[in-house]
């Protein structure tokens, strides 16, 4: 357990709870148009704005462990910000860092990968997001792996590809494929067989997440393992047949199958070898566990269970050790903010729905599942509708905030955090007036909030892991926005936006500065939610945005 916390000689805290609100993918916006965020109808947001101290904080790049502030942002790393307190080098940094240094490679798990499939002669199967968006995935890992594996020997290799469409522009697909079948053709050339095998959208099939939705994990084992599902004799064929025949953008195209004279080119067989190249967790553990679960695995049918060696990018549960083989250590994250908070004997309450559940919990305590301190602390999920987000853009928002209510008026937590997703989830569907009504459900949801706060003594901080429903339409670099038919075109990706910091405190006696730091990042969050509680934060933390008046 992490060393106890000296109280605050400048700030006593509140009679009432802290209350951390991170309303997720909602930033501040470069561009007037297709930002829902400042196009929504938020009277709440918009008086605390006016009336309460407040900064903007940064949420991508290198302020949140990437490695470059080229990156965007995402949901995982911004929860390690904010829970952490400090910025850890993470998934895509430390996986370049391991192919370049060529660690990877002289590994046990990479020599266990390619060796079974050399010894046996047998295929080499890459699963995972097929795209740069550097979020998931890169596409840069793949093909150094691929290309490793051709000079060790590795005669047969098939790709499985899950389209993205959404941390990329919605209908890049084929600005992927495309040259990676040139890849491929080289590859070939030099001798090893290698080809896509199959694939499909990413919100369809395989990357589920928090058990949401395990028929998508069903449909991608359907589609990647067993080579089952409607066929086509390229990935281009079948991006351009689904586009054509239901308009849907490449994160919900249907799953497709590659054959040649009506046999599935790369079905995974006993005796092959696996690679999950994703480097993030969260949409990592449910296919992991049907490839690892032995007969007690029960989430759906797998029909058939092939003997392989299995390896994901990254350990993507640290406290269960899963998957068993890995090709990356993920970021040591120690002392977390819940330790500390846990230490000092703290009363904690975590909720969101399912889509964000884990971001509360799991990323927000440093990757390590389950509680820090079951006497301290109660986790609450809301299961999540299973239905097109645009279509629910409200999603759980009245729910979640019922929650916190509940825990407010009952006067037995000092911290209380939640995650409301629609900025982000809603944001991804690309769907401009769906976000604008996400965010305006934010909204309602924080007024509701801050009435409990205020009624209860107690103090609201609000904040963002990253930026989403603020970028919603692709722009030139002259701002303008970019068209594509007549109409704008879409961008369902994270935005590089700053995020704001806003601090709600009825009580306030004066305590600190009504002007809080600026030019700070998302991990200052941990430091602020220990003032406001009454404590120092550790040495080693980054600076809370508050400014002592000493």
């Amino acid at each position: 357990m992490s060393q106890k916390l000296e109280k605050a000689v400048w700030f006593k805290g509140r009679k009432g709870p802290v209350v951390l609100v991170i309303m997720d993918g909602i930033g501040f916006g470069k561009y007037a148009e297709g930002d829902a965020v400042a196009g929504a109808t938020k009277p709440n947001l918009d008086w605390l704005m006016a009336n309460c101290p407040n900064t903007k904080l940064k949420a991508h790049g290198q302020a949140v462990g990437l490695p470059s502030d080229a990156d965007m942002g995402n949901s995982e790393v911004g929860h390690n910000a904010i829970g952490s307190g400090r910025v850890f080098d993470q998934g895509a940094k430390l996986v370049s860092g391991n192919i370049a240094s060529g660690k990877m490679f002289e590994g046990q798990a990479w020599k266990e990968i390619s060796g079974n499939a050399i010894e046996k002669k047998s295929t080499l199967h890459f699963i995972g997001l097929f795209s740069d968006g550097n979020v998931h995935s890169h596409l840069d890992h793949l093909r150094a792996m691929m290309e490793q594996a051709a000079r060790e020997g590795v005669a047969k290799i098939r790709v499985h590809i899950l389209l993205d469409g959404r941390d990329v522009g919605e209908t890049s697909a084929l600005e992927y494929v495309d040259p990676f079948e040139e890849f491929l053709a080289g590859l070939r050339a030099k001798g090893c067989d290698a080809k896509i095998a199959s694939g499909g959208g990413r919100m369809y099939i395989t990357m589920d997440r928090y058990g949401a939705n395990w028929s998508m994990v069903d449909r991608g084992w359907q589609t990647h393992v067993l080579g089952e599902g409607r066929q086509f004799a390229s990935a281009r064929e079948a991006i351009e047949t689904y586009r054509k025949e239901t308009g849907a953008i490449d994160q919900d195209l249907g799953a497709f199958v590659i054959a040649e004279n009506g046999k599935p080119v790369g079905t995974i067989e006993d005796g092959d070898s696996v690679v999950y190249f994703n480097f993030r967790g969260d949409r990592s553990l449910e296919i992991t566990a049907a490839f690892e679960g032995g007969e007690e695995f029960d989430k759906f049918d797998r029909k058939r269970v092939p003997d392989v060696v299995y390896a994901g990018m990254m350990e993507y549960d640290g406290d269960l050790h899963v998957p068993k083989r890995f090709l990356t250590s993920p970021p040591a994250i120690d002392r977390v903010q819940g330790e500390y908070l846990c230490a000092m004997g703290v009363k904690t309450l975590a909720v969101s729905e399912t889509q964000k559940y884990g971001h509360v919990t799991y990323f927000y305590n440093g990757n390590k599942s389950g509680k820090i301190n079951d006497k301290l602390e109660d986790y609450v999920e809301v299961p999540s509708d299973v239905v097109p987000f645009e279509q629910r853009p409200w999603m759980k928002g009245a729910e979640i905030t019922d929650v916190v209510l509940k825990g407010i008026e009952s006067g037995k937590y000092n911290f209380i955090r939640c995650n409301f997703p629609n900025g982000d989830m809603v944001g991804h569907t690309g769907v401009y007036q769906a976000a604008k009504i996400g965010v305006e459900c934010v909204d309602l949801c924080v007024g509701r909030i801050k009435k409990a706060v205020k009624a209860a003594g107690g103090v609201m901080v609000i904040t963002a892991d990253h930026g989403n429903a603020d970028d919603m339409y692709e722009h030139k670099k002259d701002g303008s926005v970019q068209m594509e038919n007549g109409v704008p075109k879409v961008k369902t990706a994270h935005s590089l936006n700053p995020v704001p910091c806003i601090i709600y405190d009825p009580e306030g006696k004066g305590e600190y500065k009504t002007e809080l730091r600026e030019g700070l990042g998302i991990s200052s969050i941990a430091a602020t939610v220990m003032n406001l509680l009454g404590y120092e934060a550790p040495a080693d933390y980054d600076p809370s945005v508050l400014i002592p008046n000493k």
